[in-house]
């Protein structure tokens, strides 16, 4: 829920901003900012709930807080890449794979109850897929409309 009030919230400021600074909206930018601060917003989370984050992990893939980290800085990266008006086609692209090849991780922890921001086993359960995969869903889109189509 969080990185979508972020993303609303980055997304209406920049489209004001922007109208300020460029005299017109450009919603493509502002969704493309938007996605950005998300993307920052959700990597710091990957170092923060590290533990957590690991325990999201199937057992059989090894080093998982390497991992965490490692996605969390292709995170960062991606939400550099998306404000490159040359590279934001292909940071759209593998964002959208990215996000796709991590709904199992978000599936798993679903099966398990984890919870990582605390590290353990008492996350929401089944339920919370009900919101992660439609919220999904939704990023794919927002980033293919903002970043391919446009």
């Amino acid at each position: 829920m969080k990185p979508l009030l972020v993303l609303l919230l980055s997304f209406t400021i920049s489209i004001f901003v922007l109208k300020i600074i460029k005299k017109e909206y450009d919603f493509a930018l502002s969704a493309r900012i938007a996605m950005s601060i998300m993307l920052v917003f959700t990597a710091i989370g990957h170092f923060v709930y590290t533990k957590g984050m690991s325990m999201m992990i199937p057992s059989f893939i090894p080093y998982k807080e390497g991992f965490v980290h490692l996605t969390g800085v292709f995170e960062i990266l991606l939400a550099i890449g998306l404000l490159i008006p040359k590279l934001k086609v292909i940071s759209g692209w593998a964002l959208l794979i990215f996000l796709v090849l991590m709904l199992p991780a978000n599936i798993y922890a679903s099966i398990h109850n984890i919870n990582y921001q605390k590290g353990t086993f008492d996350g929401n359960g089944l339920a919370y897929l009900w919101f992660r995969i439609p919220l999904q869903i939704f990023f794919i889109a927002w980033i293919y409309i903002c970043s391919i189509r446009m």
